[in-house]
C-alpha cells in the first residue's frame, strides 16, 4: 500500500458573485478529482487553525503533521535550506521579494509586476552581492534569487549570533506567536525593521536588515535592467522586501522514523523543499516551475512513476492556483485547477490501482480571489483508495466537501496521523 499526498497550493477560495456564488474550484471542470471524491471520504480542514491565515511554510508544516507552534522557527531558514544556502544557528535568514518602490516609501507592487524573469533576478542579485557591503555591524551576507520575484537573504555576524526577533519590512505579512501570517489590512508603505525585544542580537539584526534594504535599493534603482524595465512600461524591481526572519534550525522529527515509512517529496519551490529536506524526506530533483502548468503536471506524474517502487509515501506540491488567487484572477485560477485535474490526476489515475494506493488531495491554505491574499478559511480535503468507503459526494469543492464524513478538521496536524492509520491499519 502506498500513499500519494497531493497538496495544491492556495486551492481554497470563497464564493463569488461573478461565479454564481460559487468558488473557482466549485465551477471548475474536474472529473478526475470528482471521481476520487465520489469514491472516497471528504471534508474541510483548517490548515493550521481557525483565525490563522497561514503562510505556505506554516500551512505545509502543519499538514505534514508538525505542530507549527512547536516546530516552526521562521520561514527564512526553510527558504535558505531549500535554496541550498549554508546556514547554522545564530545566522539570520529571511524570505525576500523583489518589489517596486516609489517616492514616499510607497510600495506599488510587492512582486515587481510578477513579470521579473528568473534571469533578470539573478543578475540583480549578483550585483547586490558584489556591490553592497554591510558596516553597521561586522557582518557578511549572501543574497540569492530563487524563482521569479522570490529570493532569500542570509546574514552572518562575525563572532556573534543574530536574533530573528525583528519585524518584517514586507507590510503584507505579520507574525503571531512566531508564525508568519497574512496581515488583515496591510498598508503598502515600506517600514523599517524593528527589534521585537531589547536584546543586542535583535537590535543588530534589525540594523543590518535596514542597512541591506537601503543600500540594495540604491543599487537596484539605477541598474540597467530596471532602466530597461521602466522604458518597457514594467515596474522596476528596485526594492528587496524581507519577512519571516529565522535564526534557529527547526528540530523536526524524522518523518520516516516517526511513521515507519519511506517518504519522497516532489516539489519545486524552495520553502517546500526546505521543509521536506529537514523532515528527512528524499528530495526528487525537479526543474523550476515553467510557465506551462500542463507540462509541469505531466512531468510530475512521470517522475512519480519513476520512483514509485522505491518509496511508500509521496508528498507532491503543486503551486498552480495560488498566484492567480493573489492576483484576484478567478478565471485563471479556475483554468489552472482544471489543468491540474486533467494533466496530473487525469494522467495518474488510469495507471494505478486504487486498491493498492491511498490518494489524499488537500491544500496548505486558501487564497481567495476577492481578498488577493491568504485567509483562515478551511480547505477542501479528500481521501480515496484501498477499501475506503465513499461519501458519494459528487463534486470536489468547498461546498460539497462540507457534507463529507471527514467532517471539519480543526487543525491541520490531525490529517497526517489519519492518513498513516489508513496506510498502516492495525
Amino acid at each position: 500500500m502506498k500513499l500519494i499526498y497531493v497538496v495544491i497550493d492556495g486551492l481554497g477560495d470563497l464564493p463569488m458573485p461573478e461565479l454564481g456564488n460559487e468558488t473557482p474550484l466549485g465551477v471548475a471542470d474536474t472529473p478526475a478529482m470528482d471521481r476520487l471524491a465520489w469514491n472516497g471520504k471528504t471534508g474541510l480542514m483548517y490548515a493550521v487553525g481557525k483565525g490563522i491565515a497561514p503562510e505556505s511554510d506554516v500551512g505545509v508544516i502543519s499538514i505534514l503533521g508538525y505542530d507549527p507552534f512547536k516546530y516552526s522557527t521562521g520561514r527564512g531558514i526553510l527558504e535558505a535550506i531549500g535554496a541550498g544556502l549554508s546556514i547554522k544557528n545564530g545566522d539570520l535568514a529571511l524570505r525576500c521579494n523583489f518589489a517596486t518602490l516609489k517616492r514616499g516609501n510607497r510600495i506599488v507592487d510587492r512582486r515587481a509586476g510578477r513579470n521579473l524573469t528568473t534571469r533578470e533576478a539573478k543578475l540583480l542579485a549578483d550585483c547586490i552581492n558584489e556591490k553592497v557591503k554591510l558596516d553597521s555591524y561586522p557582518a557578511t551576507f549572501e543574497f540569492k534569487s530563487t524563482i521569479g520575484h522570490r529570493a532569500v537573504l542570509v546574514v552572518k555576524r562575525k563572532g556573534k549570533p543574530l536574533s530573528s526577533k525583528i519585524t518584517n519590512t514586507d507590510p503584507a505579512y505579520t507574525r503571531i506567536e512566531g508564525l508568519g501570517v497574512a496581515a488583515a489590512e496591510p498598508k503598502m508603505i515600506l517600514e523599517k525593521s524593528e527589534p521585537m525585544d531589547k536584546s543586542e542580537e535583535a537590535k543588530a539584526a534589525a540594523a543590518l536588515v535596514n542597512e541591506f534594504t537601503e543600500k540594495s535599493h540604491t543599487i537596484l534603482n539605477r541598474h540597467e535592467i530596471n532602466r530597461k524595465r521602466a522604458t518597457e512600461g514594467k515596474f522596476k524591481a528596485n526594492l528587496i522586501l524581507t519577512r519571516d526572519a529565522a535564526h534557529l534550525l527547526p528540530d523536526f522529527f524524522n518523518i520516516n522514523h516517526r511513521y515507519r515509512v519511506r517518504f519522497a517529496c516532489l516539489a519545486d519551490m524552495p520553502v517546500e523543499r526546505g521543509i521536506a529536506k529537514l523532515s528527512g524526506m528524499h528530495l526528487v530533483d525537479l526543474p523550476p516551475p515553467s510557465r506551462d502548468l500542463k507540462d509541469d503536471c505531466i512531468f510530475r506524474v512521470k517522475k512519480l512513476f519513476d520512483i514509485l517502487p522505491r518509496y511508500d509515501c509521496f508528498y507532491i506540491h503543486i503551486k498552480g492556483p495560488d498566484e492567480p488567487g493573489h492576483d484576484g484572477n478567478f478565471k485563471l485560477k479556475t483554468k489552472l485547477i482544471e489543468t491540474i485535474d486533467k494533466f496530473f490526476f487525469g494522467k495518474l489515475l488510469p495507471k494505478i490501482n486504487l486498491h493498492d494506493h491511498i490518494i489524499c488531495v488537500a491544500s496548505d491554505h486558501s487564497t481567495p480571489c476577492k481578498l488577493k491574499n491568504h485567509s483562515d478559511d478551511p480547505v477542501p480535503v479528500l481521501v480515496a483508495g484501498d477499501r475506503i468507503k465513499g461519501d458519494e459526494v459528487a463534486k470536489f469543492s468547498e461546498k460539497e466537501c462540507r457534507k463529507g464524513s471527514l467532517g471539519l478538521l480543526r487543525r491541520g496536524t490531525l490529517l497526517m496521523p489519519k492518513l498513516i492509520r489508513l496506510l498502516r491499519p492495525r
